[in-house]
């Protein structure tokens, strides 16, 4: 994707948004999320990295492989007790397994366990059924949407609510609904650039955008002092 012409389109908040992914790209580059073999195995990644650090959540997919249980029909099969002892370098062990339980059911229920169906299904109405079941929050569902069925969706996650709004592109205090609304209305929607927009904005905001932020390096630091709220 050529991303220099995107650039100089749009409102000033879309060209906005589109400056900064390509600061973002350029000082970091491709990130190839989601680090995946296939696509069930990111649905439950999705699951597992709640309130954990992926490295934790990778120990627990490993096991669940060896397992020979990454499938939805293996998780469905097992006991709630083993896949919570399989998973339980993810933290939060046990309810981890009853979302993925309840994950696996409707997978299966509504898509018949296949990847491709939930591609199929409009995206509207898959995110709908997807928040109403159990475990199953809008940063997990848009997840999975995304980087599992190739859904135009954004992710929105703690760092992304840092992030933009010390750049004051929304308040701190913005529901999740209101920020994934802000870049989807402002970006173009296409799965590559929210992908790797998302996976841009977890980099930046691990190595320089912290709680304590470390701003003498981050490649938008220029940008929070430019910046003037538009109305638009």
């Amino acid at each position: 994707m050529k991303s220099t012409p995107l650039s100089r389109q749009g409102s000033r908040p879309a060209r906005r948004l589109l400056r900064i992914y390509e600061k973002l790209l350029k000082t970091f580059g491709p990130q190839g999320w989601w680090p995946a073999e296939i696509s069930f195995e990111m649905m439950v990644g999705a699951f597992l990295t709640q309130t954990t650090s992926w490295s934790n959540a990778e120990l627990a997919l490993d096991n669940l492989k060896a397992a020979g249980i990454l499938s939805p029909e293996g998780i469905s099969a097992c006991r709630h007790s083993t896949l919570a002892r399989l998973i339980r370098p993810s933290g939060y062990f046990n309810l981890k397994a009853k979302r993925l339980k309840s994950y696996v059911r409707w997978f299966i229920e509504a898509c018949d366990g296949k990847t491709e169906n939930l591609c199929a299904m409009d995206l509207a109405e898959a995110r709908s059924q997807l928040l109403k079941v159990y475990g199953v929050g809008p940063e997990t569902a848009d997840s999975i949407l995304l980087y599992a069925a190739g859904h135009p969706t954004f992710v929105v996650d703690a760092y992304t609510r840092r992030i933009f709004s010390r750049l004051g592109c929304f308040k701190e205090k913005a529901s999740y609904e209101e920020m994934r609304a802000y870049f989807m209305k402002y970006l173009p929607a296409e799965r590559q650039l929210y992908n790797e927009y998302h996976a841009l904005i977890v980099v930046l905001g691990k190595n320089h955008c912290q709680p304590r932020p470390q701003c003498g390096e981050c490649p938008l630091r220029r940008e929070r002092h430019t910046y003037r709220q538009i109305a638009d």
